[in-house]
This record gives structure tokens, C-alpha cells and sequence, in this order.
């Protein structure tokens, strides 16, 4: 009988114990960020690079000494336009956000894969700095040869865009085309005979 009580007792004590720690650890920052990247071509022929990079506190506390740092951009394929690949702000305070971007143009034509940047911050209870990494960017190709744009572009996003809504107005216009104009059948019906 004892048995089946001191196995309860010590799963009780088990699951205390990890809602303990699992309430304990809550109370710390939860960085997540995001990497995107875009690119823009230039009349002159070169290629712009856009990053921006979103960091979310999506935890309870706050995270000091944050510290950004994208060094995935190798200096014989990108010159730094404007901005910077680093950048560091005091806090992020609990579901608080920062955003840094930088502008880069590309030296040289390829396909090219950055990796994810590294956030660094401190939580008051550790002496360690914790670290975090943004999502990857996809893959871009550079200074690619695009197909020069068709005559009838615009003609294809304006349909794709709003052909529900030129289908729907041209249907009314014709029901009311309909129902609006004379019917030729009653109009010969009325004529009378002599």
C-alpha cells in the first residue's frame, strides 16, 4: 500500500518541482529577430542591398547591453553604403523592439546566402553574455541578368490585381444593359396587325 502512495508523493514532488523552475526561468528576456534583405537595381547598373534587422523582446524582463553584429557580408563582394554591420543600444525593455538597417552595393555578380546575425545582451541574473541569432535571408542573386520588363506588364499586375473586381462591375453593367433596354420580341407583339 505504501508503495503506490510514495510513487504519487514523488511524482507530485516532480511535477512541483518543474512548474518551480519552469515559473523561475519565465522571468528573463526571450530575443527573437528577423533578418530581410532586398535588392535594388540602380539606372547606372549597380545593385543596392537593403538589410533591415527587427529584434522583439518577446520576454517578461528587460536585456541590457544589446549588441547587433552582421559580419556575414564579405568586403570583396559588398561596400558598406550607409549605416553600419554592428550597432548596440543600452536596453530592450520586455516586448519592446529595435530595428537597424544598412545599405550595402554589391561588387561583384553571384548568388550569395547570408547568414544569420548574432544579438549579444545581458540578463541581470548572469554574468555571461546570452546570444541570439536573427533568421537567415534567402538566397539573392546578385546583379543578375533579369529579362528586361514586357510591353504588356503593367497590363498583366493590373488584371491580376483587380480582375474580380473588373468581372464583377462588367456583369452589373450588363444586367442593367439588359433590364434597361427595350425587349425587341414584346416590341413586334404590340404591333397590331391590319
Amino acid at each position: 500500500m505504501a508503495d503506490p502512495i510514495a510513487k504519487a508523493l514523488i511524482a507530485f514532488a516532480l511535477l512541483a518541482s518543474l512548474l518551480l523552475c519552469s515559473h523561475a526561468s519565465s522571468d528573463v528576456p526571450f530575443i527573437v529577430a528577423h533578418k530581410k534583405a532586398s535588392l535594388n537595381r540602380l539606372k547606372s547598373g549597380a545593385e543596392r542591398v537593403s538589410v533591415t534587422i527587427d529584434i522583439f523582446n518577446q520576454g517578461t524582463s528587460t536585456a541590457y547591453d544589446v549588441s547587433l553584429s552582421d559580419d556575414s557580408w564579405p568586403s570583396d563582394a559588398f561596400d558598406v553604403i550607409s549605416g553600419s554591420t554592428s550597432k548596440s543600444w543600452e536596453r530592450l525593455d520586455a516586448g519592446g523592439i529595435l530595428s537597424h538597417t544598412f545599405e550595402l552595393e554589391a561588387k561583384s555578380k553571384g548568388v550569395f546566402a547570408g547568414e544569420p546575425a548574432v544579438i549579444k545582451f545581458r540578463v541581470p541574473t548572469k554574468s555571461a553574455l546570452q546570444e541570439a541569432y536573427s533568421t537567415p535571408i534567402l538566397p539573392l542573386d546578385v546583379l543578375s541578368d533579369r529579362p528586361p520588363e514586357k510591353k504588356f506588364e503593367w497590363a498583366k499586375r493590373l488584371l491580376a490585381k483587380y480582375g474580380s473586381l473588373i468581372s464583377v462591375i462588367s456583369i452589373m453593367v450588363l444586367f442593367v444593359y439588359l433590364v434597361a433596354s427595350p425587349s425587341k420580341s414584346s416590341a413586334k407583339g404590340s404591333k397590331k396587325k391590319r
